[in-house]
């Protein structure tokens, strides 16, 4: 029975990797053929690679990036959420209930003046009350809240770019 791999870390990685992993970030409908010609590899070792990073988690899997704004949700805001408490019991239950949540992008436990930075879209300043209202303020332990809305984006990227890591 084949070992599985072990988790990719960054040193683990050669310049080949790093080339798949660049090629694939910019485009993950590559064919194999294709993705092993802009590599410089054959097919069958370039698929044994992927699977490889794939097995490693360095590749978390493949998605079709979608435009909030072209689906009707105009709004992003960022919202500071402090909670009551901070036992393994109120954040999983934190975490839990943003996880239901549809119109929440990204949310991230974080040090500083406040417990959680949350990431959502809205349709509207009434989508977004809405959210506050129906959703966020009906999760019990939250003592304070802070919003902050997207005037315009500037940069977003949706992985590091492996070819500029600063390691070997």
């Amino acid at each position: 029975m084949p070992q599985p791999h072990a988790p990719a870390t960054p040193r683990s990685l050669d310049a080949i990797d790093r080339k798949i992993l660049a090629e694939l970030r910019a485009n993950a409908r590559l064919t194999m053929n294709d993705l092993a010609e802009r590599v410089g590899l054959s097919s069958s070792p370039c698929w044994s690679r992927v699977k490889r990073l794939e097995e490693s988690g360095a590749i978390r899997g493949y998605v079709a990036v979608l435009d909030a704004a072209a689906l009707g949700l105009e709004i992003i805001v960022f919202i500071e959420v402090t909670l009551d408490k901070h036992d393994d019991k109120a954040l999983d239950r934190f975490g839990d209930a943003l996880s239901a949540m549809p119109e929440v992008l990204e949310s991230y436990l974080v040090t500083g003046d406040y417990d959680y930075l949350v990431k959502l879209a809205v349709a509207s300043t009434h989508h977004y009350e809405q959210f506050l209202r129906e959703k966020l303020y009906r999760i019990q332990g939250i003592r304070h809240t802070r919003s902050t809305f997207a005037l315009r984006e500037l940069k977003r990227l949706l992985s590091v770019d492996p070819l500029t890591l600063p390691y070997p």
